[in-house]
């Protein structure tokens, strides 16, 4: 594998990372299992490459395409805690209407960006290293940022709410937590989250496309469960920098599975090399405690 491949993959991954950590505060903090994000990724893409190729500034596009991903993400709470439908039916509900809302937002099944001023513009000079280097480490003081500012918003009164609320809602709601806007505030932040990525990741591709988001959620849930597997889940925080390690590690390990001529794997082979890479994240923990125990058990006599 080449390093201009490898650092992709790097790119990729940092960018995805933003993804995961999205996911983790639907699956993980909330234990609410939502689809949405396949529609929110287009949604923060198609919004920002609309704006900006209608003459907004790239960075304000990106705040405009994190509320859009914000709304799509309240109202799946919101037909889930108001309108009592289930929380998965819901995502998937939000995620088939959000179709229709990208294909109105861009006015066709694609836009391009290609000669349009994107938030990686600006760096460009300022970075003095070829160009395939430029965008990572941006992403990366992106991904920094934003894993400071998630922690220190988990660690807060709200965070810890909405924590508490996703290990026992009604032991939370005995405590006086609104549990309700704690589910709708937490799907709004992932969403949100997920459709920033989206818009940075048009930015980067060079466009946005009607079914830049299938596959999302698997790709987010990979890379949290990766990120478990291989990471300590202590704290919140490790927990948070554990899906971006997951999101690269991912990344790099189906870059080298399909440029590594001797496996004889191909472009088409990627979703089935996902999920041989989910399935082995999935039961590589359980496999690792029962050697644990059994290796206690031997020791013993």
């Amino acid at each position: 594998m080449s390093l201009i491949a490898f650092i992709g993959a790097i790119e990729t991954g940092l960018l995805f990372g933003i993804v995961a950590l999205g996911v983790f505060i639907s699956f993980r903090v909330l234990d609410f299992p939502d689809l949405t994000v396949d529609g929110s990724l287009p949604l923060g893409a198609a919004t920002a490459a609309t704006l900006i190729v209608n003459g907004t500034n790239p960075f304000l596009a990106c705040g405009a395409a994190f509320i859009a991903g914000g709304c799509a993400g309240l109202v799946t709470a919101w037909l889930n805690v108001r309108l009592g439908i289930l929380h998965l039916l819901a995502s998937i509900l939000t995620m088939i209407a959000l179709y229709s809302v990208n294909l109105r937002v861009m006015g066709k099944p694609n836009q391009a960006l290609l000669g349009e001023e994107t938030v990686f513009t600006p760096f460009e000079n300022l970075i003095d290293l070829p160009y395939y280097w430029v965008t990572p480490i941006v992403l990366l003081a992106i991904v920094v940022v934003i894993l400071v500012l998630l922690n220190l918003f988990l660690s807060s009164e709200i965070g810890l709410g909405m924590r508490a609320t996703g290990v026992n809602a009604r032991m939370a709601s005995a405590q006086g937590i609104r549990t309700g806007k704690m589910k709708l505030t937490g799907i709004a932040l992932s969403n949100a989250m997920v459709a920033l990525a989206g818009a940075l990741f048009a930015q980067i591709q060079g466009g946005a496309d009607i079914t830049m988001g299938v596959g999302v959620i698997v790709v987010g849930l990979a890379a949290v469960i990766l990120g478990e597997a291989t990471f300590s889940t202590r704290t919140i925080v490790l927990a948070t920098i554990g899906c971006v390690v997951g999101s690269i590690l991912y990344r790099v390990v189906v870059a080298v599975a399909l440029n590594v001529d001797f496996i004889g794997l191909q472009a088409q082979d990627l979703k089935l090399v996902t999920a041989v890479l989910v399935i082995l994240a999935m039961t590589l923990p359980n496999a690792r405690k029962k050697w644990a125990k059994r290796k206690a058990v031997k020791g013993a006599l």
